[in-house]
């Protein structure tokens, strides 16, 4: 059984896949700053100090917070600012994941349109049609 998880573990697609999921993972962390600490306070900024990740809508009379962190302390909430937050994020992502995409596209065709070189056979009847056609016509 131990011989048979070692051969599904160590197959190409599982150690893809796992390098995937992590470059994925580390990828993301990098989306969630750069939206969190450049584009949202530019947002804001804009805006005119606007702090989208404190926008919050409570759904419960308890909650008097002001910060998203303490209204959720205090009951229910509809948290709006972050869910913003993480579609522009998504949207980042996804932009990222499709022009990636496009490119291996744009290679795969390339390497496609490659022609290939030719065969032995193809090599030989080259060289006999330009020997014919070297020849002096036959009056």
């Amino acid at each position: 059984m131990l011989d048979d998880f070692k051969k599904f573990a160590l197959r190409g697609n599982v150690v893809d896949l796992a390098i995937g999921v992590i470059i994925g993972a580390a990828f993301g962390a990098i989306v969630s700053s750069l939206v969190a600490d450049i584009i949202m306070p530019i947002v804001g900024a804009v805006t005119g100090g606007v702090d989208f990740s404190n926008y919050f809508l409570p759904l419960s009379a308890k909650v008097t917070a002001t910060t998203l962190a303490e209204a959720k302390k205090q009951g229910a909430v509809l948290a709006w600012g972050n869910f913003i937050t993480l579609v522009i994020n998504f949207i980042i992502i996804a932009w990222v994941l499709f022009m990636i995409i496009r490119g291996m596209g744009k290679l795969i065709r390339k390497e496609e349109a490659k022609p290939a070189p030719p065969t032995k056979q193809e090599e030989l009847l080259t060289e006999i049609r330009d020997l014919l056609k070297a020849r002096p016509p036959i009056s």
